[in-house]
């Protein structure tokens, strides 16, 4: 299973920013896909996740809101799309893959393969 990670940039705060997650080698439609995020010399944190299959999702509490989780199965993608962005959201931003049928939860244990990262910088 390969996860890629795009869309990350430098922007203003109160910005908008899309991140892409493009699965590949996942032989079923059952699968998980969690966001995470590692801001410099802090510990990574859940975002959100979402089951591709049921599209449902889940979402960190204070970034409930702000932050949403969408796919697109055709193009095995799943999107964070991000609002209002502030400055404390500056992270590396990670998807990771569940590959076990089940819903999605916000515990990095549970996710077997990781993507590279994608910076995202929001200055004021």
């Amino acid at each position: 299973v390969q996860l890629v990670e795009s869309g990350g940039l430098s922007m203003q705060a109160g910005g908008s920013l899309r991140l892409s997650c493009v699965v590949s080698g996942v032989t079923h439609d059952d699968y998980s896909i969690g966001w995470f995020r590692r801001a410099s010399g802090k510990d990574r944190e859940p975002v959100g996740c979402i089951n591709v299959l049921e599209g449902r999702t889940m979402y960190a509490d204070a970034l409930l809101g702000r932050f949403t989780i969408s796919n697109d199965n055709a193009k095995k993608t799943v999107y964070l799309q991000m609002n209002d962005l502030k400055t404390e959201d500056t992270a590396a931003y990670y998807c990771a893959a569940d590959h076990i049928p089940r819903h999605c939860i916000l515990r990095a244990t549970r996710y077997q393969s990781w993507g590279q990262g994608t910076p995202v910088t929001v200055s004021s």
